[in-house]
């Protein structure tokens, strides 16, 4: 909504700058979006003029030498490019010195050798009209303006426009007067007598029933319809006050009897409609809902289809508008009509709403229709506008209102108590000041008792139908920026803290940023093609019964496509070092995917649910993670960069972590491997198939994604740990160990950690062998043993020990050592 300063000023005046009164007003529920400065920055230099001649320039046909009497001792030469300009008019001029909208300030100029002394405005130039070709003639604003008076007293050349947001509870702010009653209850300032206040009789001795007729066959859809009758009308242009108040508000002027009707909208928040009446063929009006896939044309030229639900005006010949939308364009207003039949009715806002979805057709009257009108709000808009249109078009205003009205509408009244006031509040608001807030809103208050009772306006109607929504009145007038004092909620306990596994979650999170991944988001919807693109063509995705479009039709079942598109998207624009990681669920169904499908996993006492949601971290490295050097060329990431990822995350929260032979489709069939965590399979790790790097112009990539669910179940409290730092010396050991190729470096290692006891501290894996030297089918993995103790240095004959029950460990797995 847009609300020019000046106009709202005539309503109601607070006397305070723009920006203040924005503050107030968004302060107090009326979202100011911004301020639009209009017109000229300064006023000065902006005067009325009237022309004592107009001659034509001896040198030039479309210039014409005016002498214009702008109040001084003499008059002053302006040359003048309109053709409209002739003596006797009273003009707006700009006179040397003055700075026009577009900041160009006005000099002296000299035109085929006569010097020009200012400028005769057109509308455009003073940001009033629409208008470039001829000069504003002000002779309808200007009666009894004398030259030399400022402009500005006279029209609106300097004007900030206020731009709001309304809610959808206030329609009545969707009007200038109901936000000039806002300005006065929030400031106190004066309101002015409302516009529909003195409704203006009519003369003749004939009806407006004899000219016209309304039925209505759908009053639940049409609560009430008024229709007044115009003759004589005169069609033409506007004047430039109505205008000038249109283009500020966001209208463009079209004629005298369309700028009315939107002009009265703008004002009272109720709009309107004017048919040409002998283009309605009797005069006779039916409101009706559509028949299905009926068609008509709207004033805008497009033919529209409607359904069942959707109501129209119709004359006998068939429809001639949507009712509440947009009118059509068999009985349109034009140059010719000389009989008007104007409409002010009101439409279920549900239905509107529904309609004007289902056309995607938006109008300034459906946007107020849809938030909810009161039928009493019709005779309002009737009033304003049977005043205009006979002050501005010279039209007869025959006697008497056509009014269908439904009377389904009991007066609203809401009761309130002090006492809740204050309770819910937190601060006394004296019962005084109650009927003082209430009584500038427009609610009619009275004393009950304990209570008071207030009749809701009709314009608050829908908006206020509960005690509690008096108060929310009451509490934004007095203020609670101002008055509301500042205390803390009570509360019984302190406050929450995070859950086991939402800690455990965030340190992985935290470890893999520290090691240089950045987090990514993706889409949680996404292409059902892209699981054909992995090679997941038998996982069952959940789809979605609304999709935002073709490409978001199902929900994820994995995070690798969402994070290789976005590493994609970087190396598409120059990124030479991609990584990237997830943390976020994918959504399954219910039935247990095929072998070889996507993850599972679930936080100890989730409930089950008809979709999964397994929690799931997924990583993708591409490009070189280190730096190049004169000692080492980069290498791009690979499988072990990734693999080394997961160690370390299992590491950081105390979940011993495994790998063991498997791939999926999308990997590389030798550099890939389950996760494995208390031998249950978590995941996959691997370098990306080189077809899908292709496709994607990926550089060769590595990924993981693990489910979270049994890594954290198996993980510690996920705090920090720590142990001093002994000043004892380690013992080092190396051992050959031969194995089936089979057999797995990780379980190797597991069986030697547990045979080696608490002061074997670390096993390393440091070399692999197969050859001549080893039996077929065998591998020899060499291992590096260090062993420490925090209080001693350990004796030969402990590692020795040691190293007899770690020997027998590995003959229990079918392994010895080499040798």
């Amino acid at each position: 909504m847009r609300v020019p300063l000046n106009w709202l000023r005539e309503h109601c005046d607070p006397a305070l700058d723009a920006r203040a009164l924005a503050d107030r007003l968004s302060m107090t529920g009326t979202e100011v979006e911004r301020i639009v400065d209009r017109g000229v920055a300064s006023t000065v230099g902006f005067v009325v003029g009237r022309v004592i001649s107009a001659e034509e320039h001896p040198d030039a046909d479309r210039l014409r030498v005016c002498a214009v009497d702008v109040g001084e001792d003499d008059p002053r030469t302006i040359v003048c490019g309109a053709r409209n300009v002739a003596a006797g008019q009273t003009v707006a001029v700009a006179l040397p010195g003055a700075v026009m909208a577009d900041g160009t300030k006005l000099g002296k100029a000299k035109l085929r050798g006569i010097e020009s002394s200012g400028m005769i405005l057109s509308e455009t130039e003073m940001e009033l009209g629409v208008d470039p070709a001829g000069i504003a003639v002000l002779d309808d604003e200007a009666a009894g303006a004398e030259p030399g008076r400022p402009l500005a007293t006279l029209l609106p050349i300097s004007d900030p426009v206020l731009e709001l947001e309304i809610t959808p509870n206030r329609p009545d702010c969707l009007g200038i007067y109901g936000v000039a009653r806002e300005a006065h209850a929030i400031t106190g300032a004066a309101l002015g007598e409302a516009p529909w206040s003195v409704d203006d009789e009519a003369v003749g001795d004939d009806d407006a029933s004899d000219h016209a007729s309304v039925r209505v066959e759908v009053p639940e859809l049409c609560p009430r319809f008024t229709a007044r009758v115009f003759e004589d009308v005169t069609i033409g242009t506007s004047p430039l006050w109505l205008k000038a108040r249109l283009v500020a508000a966001g209208q463009r002027p079209i004629n005298n009897v369309v700028d009315i009707t939107n002009y009265v909208m703008l004002l009272t928040g109720q709009p309107l409609h004017a048919f040409d009446l002998d283009e309605v063929p009797g005069g006779k009006i039916v409101v009706r809902t559509a028949a299905e896939g009926e068609r008509m044309t709207t004033l805008d030229g497009v033919e529209r289809v409607l359904d069942a639900e959707s109501v129209l005006v119709c004359d006998r010949d068939g429809p001639s508008g949507i009712a509440g939308i947009m009118g059509g364009q068999v009985s349109e207003v034009s140059a010719a009509t000389t009989r008007v039949l104007l409409e002010v009715a009101n439409w279920n806002g549900t239905n509107i709403l529904r309609t004007s979805n289902l056309l995607a057709l938006r109008s300034e009257a459906s946007t107020r229709f849809e938030k909810g009108l009161h039928p009493d709000l019709t005779m309002r808009g009737q009033a304003v506008a049977s005043r205009l249109l006979v002050a501005l078009c010279g039209a007869r205003q025959v006697p008497g209102t056509i009014d269908v009205d439904a009377d389904g509408f009991e007066p609203g009244s809401v009761s309130v108590r002090p006492a809740q006031i204050d309770s819910l509040l937190g601060m006394e608001v004296p019962v005084e000041r109650v009927h003082e807030y209430l009584g500038r809103l427009g609610f009619e208050t009275a004393d009950e008792g304990d209570e008071i009772r207030a009749a809701v306006p009709p314009d608050r109607h829908f908006d206020v139908t509960r005690e509690v929504d008096l108060i929310e009145e009451v509490a934004r007038v007095h203020g609670l920026d101002e008055h509301l004092p500042v205390t803390l909620p009570a509360r019984s306990a302190g406050p929450g803290k995070l859950g086991r596994h939402q800690r455990l979650l965030r340190r992985v999170e935290d470890e893999l940023a520290d090691a240089g991944v950045e987090e990514a988001i993706t889409w949680s919807f996404g292409d059902p093609g892209r699981l054909a693109r992995l090679g997941l063509d038998d996982v069952e995705a959940v789809a979605i019964r609304n999709p935002l479009s073709e490409e978001s039709r199902v929900m994820r079942t994995e995070l690798l496509a969402g994070l290789i598109e976005a590493a994609a998207h970087n190396v598409a624009r120059g990124a030479e070092r991609v990584a990237l990681f997830e943390s976020g669920r994918a959504y399954l169904a219910e039935r247990p995917p095929a072998a070889g499908g996507v993850l599972d996993g679930r936080f100890a006492g989730e409930r089950p649910s008809p979709i999964r949601e397994p929690h799931r971290f997924g990583c993708v490295l591409c490009g070189p993670l280190r730096p190049a050097s004169w000692r080492s060329r980069p290498e791009p990431a690979d499988f072990y960069d990734a693999k080394g990822l997961i160690e370390l995350i299992g590491g950081a929260i105390g979940a011993e972590t495994g790998f063991a032979a498997g791939t999926r489709p999308f990997l590389h069939p030798a550099r890939a491997a389950c996760v494995l965590v208390e031998g249950r399979e978590i995941g996959w790790v691997g370098e990306l198939h080189p077809r899908i790097a292709g496709a994607l112009d990926l550089p060769p990539a590595a990924a993981f994604e693990i489910d979270a669910g049994p890594l954290l179940e198996a993980a510690g409290s996920g705090r920090e740990s720590f142990s001093d730092v002994t000043s004892y010396p380690a013992v080092g050991e190396d051992l050959a160990v031969v194995a089936d190729r089979e057999r797995s470096a990780g379980e190797i290692r597991a069986s030697v950690l547990e045979a080696g006891g608490e002061d074997l501290r670390d096993v390393t894996v440091f070399d692999v062998y197969e050859g001549e030297q080893v039996p077929e089918g065998k591998r020899s993995l060499a291992l590096h043993l260090r062993f420490a103790a925090p209080d001693r240095t350990l004796t030969d004959g402990e590692v020795a020990e040691r190293r007899t029950a770690i020997v027998a460990a590995l003959e229990s797995i079918g392994a010895s050592l080499r040798g």
